[in-house]
């Protein structure tokens, strides 16, 4: 069966995704380049599906910031294709949206089907290790705390990594369903290129563009799941009604209010959910939807500059915290809380954000997975590491298991 490059899968766990394989053309962005080039990219290749990835260091370009960690998983700034093959799927049927129908993309297809249904899954022996310590975790959340009550920040995003090297990933697409049988999420994303393999079971969207409508859903704060129904919803009640995590909540809804009013019609932003509660197999989150209406002549470029990163993954005030982000953290970000989606030929697009996910770099045989959680004043930094152990520890202990 013939090798296709950058396959991309955007799979929405309700029995509908989309697929894309082979290139055309495509677009790297790396430093030093220009920005504009890559809304030239776009323009250049208006009427087709764009498949795409944002690394989080394009903060980098859009402020005046930098980054000091060195970068273990060398992800591209931003990358950017059209697919040779575009293909809808729903349940057992599917439609070609890019390119015709042939033997060879056909052999894919079924290929792609009868692997996302076997459960047989290959082993996954690596076991990952945290390259940020419990001690020095709480350290810096001190620290953090430090700068909230100085008034320099009032919410920031920490992160750490864990990790693991030597790793040898034969069977990637088997990888991806595996990560995707623990996680179930409804922006979960196999994305697979020359040197990367991207495994996102992320339940968190960037991003929508609808026509003139934009559509952004943050996620801030998050409860583990019950061993019973009682037990669930006593934790979901608990979270619907924690203060601390609907401040987070709250505080991340009104920088995403003052993004969008950068490129929106005045007067059209308005938040459509607040701190709503949604229940993935993993976790329980809180999520609030966000809204606006656009001028046709509002750009991607326009978009991101008003609003990537996302706020959900950074903070506020966002520049400072961004710049306190890579103070305290141990581990460059690259793609991880960045984004992955698709531009439609219309214009229309979809991005996710790129969290509990593994990023692997084939050359370097390096494997990452990252977690994070908002820290406020009123954050307990014992109970804010046991947050993301909640969030990454199903994964992490899910991959290898047999």
């Amino acid at each position: 069966m013939k090798k296709w490059k950058n396959i991309c899968f955007l799979n929405s766990n309700d029995g509908t995704g989309i697929l894309s394989f082979g290139i055309q053309n495509e677009f790297m962005l790396n430093e030093g380049q220009a920005l504009d080039q890559l809304q030239h990219y776009i323009d250049q290749n208006k009427g087709s599906y764009l498949f795409g990835s944002l690394s989080y260091d394009l903060k980098n370009s859009f402020e005046q910031l930098s980054s000091q960690h060195r970068d273990q998983l060398a992800y591209p700034l931003a990358h950017f294709w059209v697919p040779k093959f575009v293909i809808k799927l729903e349940k057992e049927k599917f439609e070609y949206l890019q390119g015709d129908q042939d033997e060879e993309s056909f052999q894919f297809l079924d290929y792609f089907m009868e692997e996302e249904i076997d459960h047989n899954f290959h082993s996954f022996p690596y076991r990952f290790e945290a390259r940020t310590s419990k001690e020095r975790y709480i350290e810096q959340v001190e620290k953090l705390k430090s700068y909230i009550q100085r008034g320099d920040i009032y919410e920031v995003n920490y992160c750490q990594e864990f990790f693991t090297e030597n790793v040898e990933l034969d069977f990637p697409l088997d990888t991806y369903f595996k990560l995707n049988h623990i996680t179930k999420a409804p922006f979960s994303t196999f994305l697979q290129t020359d040197n990367h393999a991207i495994f996102c079971g992320s339940p968190e969207r960037y991003m929508k563009k609808t026509g003139d409508r934009l559509l952004s859903q943050p996620i801030k704060g998050t409860a583990p799941r019950g061993i019973d129904d009682k037990a669930d919803d006593a934790l979901k009640q608990h979270l619907q009604n924690d203060p601390k995590e609907r401040s987070e909540n709250i505080m991340i809804v009104d920088l995403v209010r003052n993004d969008l009013s950068r490129v929106a019609k005045k007067g059209s932003v308005h938040v459509s959910e607040l701190c709503g509660i949604h229940t993935f197999e993993t976790v329980h989150q809180m999520i609030s939807t966000i809204e606006c209406e656009v001028e046709k002549e509002v750009t991607f470029l326009d978009i991101l500059n008003a609003s990537f990163p996302m706020g959900s993954m950074t903070g506020a005030p966002k520049v400072e915290a961004m710049k306190i982000i890579d103070e305290t953290e141990d581990f460059n970000r690259g793609i991880y809380s960045g984004s992955i989606g698709y531009i439609k030929p219309s214009g229309d697009f979809d991005f996710n954000v790129v969290i509990r996910s593994l990023i692997y770099n084939r050359e370097k045989k390096y494997l990452s997975c990252a977690v994070g959680g908002a820290i406020t004043i009123l954050s307990d930094p014992e109970k804010e590491y046991e947050e993301c152990q909640t969030k990454i520890q199903k994964i992490l202990n899910g991959m290898y298991a047999e």
